[in-house]
């Protein structure tokens, strides 16, 4: 297995909070890949959004991920590093993917208010229907899947244990 690991999964199923936390158990540095766009672009990924569409966020993100190099880390990409079959594929030769699943259900739990987000989607789309497209592509993409339902401790020791 690599010593690198990606994390891929909706807005809400814990990309960030969970590799945050992996990475200092496994002593790993930690990229957040929604953060670094909007360091690049010194503005928050709802204004990106607003100013320049989904589409264009989502390339904005496919480019950026292809630029990463991972050397002993975690990477939490957005929700929709998955449109990009380029970005996947440079995250496949150099980390394991880990699908964060995650219901519907939760993720509406989690999410309070997908508009004010950054959340790359055409404006006609409905937050189920984005799910049902994006679940297809991170099972196409990944690895490993691992359930995200309980605690973030009770997720990164399953993600320990898979990877052994």
């Amino acid at each position: 297995m690599s010593l690198n690991i990606t994390l891929i999964g909706m807005a809400g199923s814990g990309k960030s909070t969970i590799g945050k936390a992996l990475s200092e158990k496994l002593n790993k540095s930690f990229i957040d890949s929604d953060k670094l766009i909007e360091e690049q672009l010194q503005m928050p990924l709802q204004q990106i959004l607003e100013d320049n569409g989904y589409l264009k966020l989502r390339q904005i993100e496919a480019e950026l991920i292809q630029t990463i190099e991972m050397d002993n880390t975690v990477l939490a990409t957005g929700g929709s590093a998955v449109y990009s079959p380029h970005a996947m594929e440079h995250l496949a030769l150099q980390s394991t993917i880990i699908y964060l699943q995650v219901p519907l259900e939760a993720i509406y739990e989690r999410v309070e208010d997908f508009e004010n987000r950054g959340f790359a989607k055409h404006p006609d789309q409905t937050i189920e229907e984005v799910y049902r497209e994006r679940v297809s592509l991170y099972e196409r993409y990944t690895d490993l899947t691992i359930e995200n339902i309980n605690s973030a401790d009770i997720c990164i020791e399953a993600i320990i244990k898979k990877l052994k």
